[in-house]
């Protein structure tokens, strides 16, 4: 838990100082000072409001967006107990790049800044809602019916945004790339807390429930032994995992494999119970967000590419590496 703590603050310095414009470390940690009123030295020129306006907020989210995802892909493991489950394979990702891409290509920005948030956010909340719907009309509610009806809403956004690409004005193709792919360019004060928002609905919800998501580990037979209504356990998990996940995408885009990779990078050092699972997963989903965007913004500069380039190179490298140790 230090080691990642200190990962984080490390991280976040590099990410304010390094961009298109390399910024001394000295400076951020003056500008730094000044902002938060324990120095009194004022950097000059435009450094002071590049590392205040503009990277600050966008460290700030990428460390919320991670951990986030992080905390959102263990639960998801742990109430439909498969080791793959993530909000791609849920739909709540897609329903929600359905809904931003719709404003983007056919609607059009009416209602100001946030149209975009709030499109994408309804998309996210909407796939939830379809999924619930399909578990809810099948016999029996099992893991095995969410994921599969999850896999069908899943496709059938991604068809959706896919047919407004192509109908929709081709000139707006850069704004659905990052839709699609993800990024933190958007991050503003005015938004950050929306991000802080989804990451700690998800926190909360995890450690208030902790015991309960515990039994979930010994199957589900024990759990309910245990006093945990299993079915409707999985179903809150799931509505708030998707709440988040729309918050989260209404402002950063569609960030792929983090909520795969991270709780299976986190269990070896957490252990399986989830009090400490669920603080290690949000540690490292920060960590490996702070880094992508870092990567993301230095590797081509002084174009940025999208962080989900990143974080899907990693994610493949990852679960084929995790394949061949499991064969062996």
């Amino acid at each position: 838990m230090t080691a990642g703590a200190a990962a984080i603050a490390a991280l976040a310095l590099l990410s304010i100082a390094y961009g298109s414009t390399v910024i001394a470390l000295s400076d951020v940690v003056a500008a730094l000072g000044h902002a938060a009123g324990v120095a009194a030295d004022i950097v000059p020129g435009p450094v002071g409001k590049i590392v205040v306006d503009l990277r600050l907020p966008r460290t700030i989210m990428a460390i919320c967006v991670g951990a986030g995802l992080g905390v959102i892909g263990a639960l998801l493991q742990t109430v439909t107990r498969n080791d793959l489950a993530d909000p791609f394979l849920f739909g709540l990702s897609s329903g929600a790049a359905a809904g931003a891409v719709s404003v983007i290509t056919i609607f059009g920005d009416h209602f100001g800044i946030w149209t975009l948030p709030v499109a994408a956010f309804t998309g996210g909340i909407l796939a939830a809602g379809i999924v619930l719907l399909l578990v809810s009309r099948v016999r029996g509610q099992g893991p095995e019916r969410l994921i599969l009806a999850g896999l069908a809403v899943s496709f059938m956004f991604t068809a959706l945004t896919n047919y407004l690409v192509f109908a929709g004005d081709q000139r707006a193709a850069h704004s659905v790339l990052f839709w699609t792919m993800g990024g933190l360019g958007l991050a503003r004060w005015d938004n950050v807390g929306l991000a802080a928002l989804g990451a700690g609905t998800i926190l909360v919800f995890g450690l208030w429930n902790h015991r309960r998501l515990d039994a979930f580990l010994a199957g589900e037979n024990a759990a309910e032994t245990l006093g945990v209504p299993v079915a409707r356990m999985r179903r809150t998990t799931f509505f708030v995992a998707a709440f988040s996940t729309a918050i989260l995408v209404s402002v950063a885009g569609v960030i792929g494999f983090v909520g795969l990779m991270i709780p299976h990078l986190s269990r070896p050092l957490a252990g399986p119970l989830h009090l400490r699972l669920i603080a290690s997963c949000a540690l490292f989903g920060a960590v490996l967000l702070l880094a992508s965007d870092l990567l993301a913004r230095t590797l081509l500069p002084p174009q940025e590419l999208p962080i989900g380039i990143i974080t899907s190179s990693v994610g493949a490298f990852f679960v084929v590496t995790m394949l061949i140790r499991n064969r062996s």
